[in-house]
């Protein structure tokens, strides 16, 4: 079974239904790189807070996969919303009040914090829910047949659709945000030269707060979307997304939001490919392998840019 076609294209589909959730959270790092040259390493535990948000929402709400698809699609759309909202307050606070008074710092010392709020949100969601593992029935549910092989079928179910769909609205939409608007000049701006932008009457604290913003509204999307596709979250699941998310970023470019994308959907493709072919054990392994490798020959990424110093 595991040498046919129709077994390639159900790894495929779940590598980039992975991935897709990795890019998510992966341009939430990039972001916050690119303009302050800082790595949140904190950002997992918001993309776990989003999940949590999501799921306290849904249950607030009661909604059941028996509900009929207008009701669910409309309730689910409202239940993201206040979970962007409510993740974006969080990442807003955590940027105000952690990482903004260590701005002039020596970079090893807003390091230590973010690795310290990690660990602080981590216990901070484990002492407000407990260490339980949350479960939730499924939601969205249903398929299409994609292709049948004998007695194997190959289903994409519209939950791994939503996820893909979504992915791909959501990067054009941010990246029309970023390449047309006021915020996004700003953004770019404050990228090349903070200093000269806040001359030229840019507001950096607010520009670099509204992006912490952004990318918490992502990882709130992309909490959201592991919910309701794996059906469990805990308090831990933030930390090992949270570096898949980051090594997703540096193999695609930290710094590039298509890089992030194309980066998540490599991690994914890689974990999903080699769980079906070789063992699920070692499926870190090689993702982190095929980022050194690609590093040790492109040290900026797939689609990172190598920094030019103007002297």
């Amino acid at each position: 079974m595991e040498d046919t076609f129709a077994y390639f294209l159900d790894q495929l589909i779940n590598g980039l239904t992975l991935g897709s959730i990795y890019g998510l959270i992966a341009i939430g790092y990039t972001m916050v790189y690119g303009i302050i040259g800082m790595i949140n390493f904190a950002h997992g535990e918001i993309f776990m807070i989003g999940s949590f948000l999501a799921l306290i929402a849904i249950l607030l709400f009661g909604v059941t996969g028996s509900w009929v698809p207008l009701a669910l699609i409309s309730v689910l759309l409202v239940v993201m919303v206040l979970s962007m909202l409510l993740t974006a307050a969080y990442g807003w606070t955590l940027e105000r009040v952690a990482y903004r008074p260590l701005r002039g710092s020596p970079r090893l010392a807003a390091l230590i914090t973010a690795i310290g709020m990690s660990i602080f949100l981590q216990n901070y969601v484990q002492l407000l829910q407990s260490a339980r593992i949350k479960p939730l029935q499924p939601i969205v549910v249903g398929s299409i047949e994609v292709l049948r092989e004998g007695d194997y079928v190959v289903s994409l179910s519209y939950m791994q659709i939503l996820i893909m769909v979504l992915m791909v609205v959501l990067m054009l939409i941010f990246s029309q945000i970023i390449g047309r608007t006021a915020l996004g000049r700003a953004q770019r701006a404050c990228e090349q030269d903070r200093d000269m932008a806040a001359l030229i009457g840019i507001n950096v604290d607010r520009t670099i707060s509204l992006t912490f913003v952004m990318g918490a509204a992502l990882a709130s999307v992309a909490g959201m979307m592991f919910l309701l596709y794996y059906g469990v979250i805990d308090f831990f699941i933030g930390f090992l997304a949270g570096i898949k998310a980051f090594t997703a970023a540096v193999l695609g470019g930290i710094g590039s939001l298509p890089g992030a994308m194309l980066g998540g959907i490599l991690i994914g493709l890689i974990e999903a490919f080699w769980s079906g072919y070789f063992t699920v054990e070692y499926k870190d392994v090689a993702a982190f392998s095929i980022l050194v490798l690609v590093l040790i020959f492109r040290p900026t990424g797939l689609l990172g840019k190598p920094d030019i110093e103007k002297v």
